[in-house]
């Protein structure tokens, strides 16, 4: 029976990374929003993403070395942030993005090998 480690390491990830990516992007779509109320609830949901990345690090650190699992968030990070901005900002992916995104998920192919 596979180990439970990994699956709730990257289930966290992914739910920390959500919550940072709308407190660094979601405000884009308030641009009349005073600076300082998008600051403040950008900071709340900042300490949700908080409450998801620690203990994924935490479970995750001994399966997982450190570099392994900034790794392992990084990817998470982009593949959520290309979700977002396609389906909450409405931006378009361009084939460019895609190779530059390609080409990392491949620097993290020779983080994992041995």
């Amino acid at each position: 029976m596979p180990s439970a480690i990994p699956f709730a390491t990257i289930g966290l990830l992914i739910l920390s990374n959500v919550f940072m990516t709308f407190a660094w992007y979601g405000h884009l779509k308030f641009k009349t929003s005073p600076l300082y109320v998008v600051i403040l609830v950008s900071w709340g949901i900042a300490l949700l993403e908080y409450c998801f990345q620690v203990p994924a690090n935490r479970i995750g650190h001994g399966y997982f070395n450190a570099a392994q699992l900034k790794t392992i968030q990084e990817v998470i990070t982009l593949t959520v942030f290309v979700v977002f901005s396609v389906f909450y900002l409405g931006e378009a992916f361009h084939w460019k993005q895609g190779v530059g995104f390609a080409l990392i998920a491949l620097g993290a192919f020779f983080i994992f090998t041995k």
